[in-house]
């Protein structure tokens, strides 16, 4: 039995060629600091979930997202020959929000690392005698 089900390869293919396709052809500045970062393919090969990171603000977001929407049918053009499919699935655009969530929850960390830093270390009574007291060695 194959490891991924054919809709995964073909995710993976469709993924790469919209990546070529903005690296090298896609004059359309709306879309040129996007990254696609993945592609969802139904069972049936006909809708793929095209989620996109774009660095920048809401301003940026909204502006690629119409960029991907404008392009549809140009990017849908020229993959096509790369997939060897009968039926080219519908290309949906999202906007994946999982970087700006990962940003900020290294920020969350790092605040709580310097507020844990600046605080003086708050010893427990008899805490680290208990522990050179115990016996590592298994021994008893």
């Amino acid at each position: 039995m194959k490891p991924y089900t054919r809709a995964d390869r073909i995710s993976g293919m469709i993924q790469v060629a919209i990546t070529d396709l903005l690296r090298k052809k896609m004059q359309n500045p709306k879309v040129e600091m996007a990254t696609i970062t993945g592609v969802k393919l139904t069972a049936d090969l006909r809708i793929a979930d095209v989620y996109v990171a774009v660095f920048g603000g809401k301003k940026k977001i909204a502006e690629a997202m119409e960029g991907f929407k404008e392009s549809k049918g140009y990017i849908k053009k020229n993959i096509a020959p790369k997939l060897g499919l009968k039926f080219m699935p519908e290309l949906r655009f999202f906007h994946d929000d999982s970087f700006d969530k990962a940003a900020r929850m290294d920020a969350l960390i790092q605040a709580a690392a310097d507020s844990d830093a600046k605080t003086p270390d708050s010893k427990i009574p008899g805490e680290t005698e208990e522990l050179l007291d115990t016996d590592l060695s298994g021994d008893r």
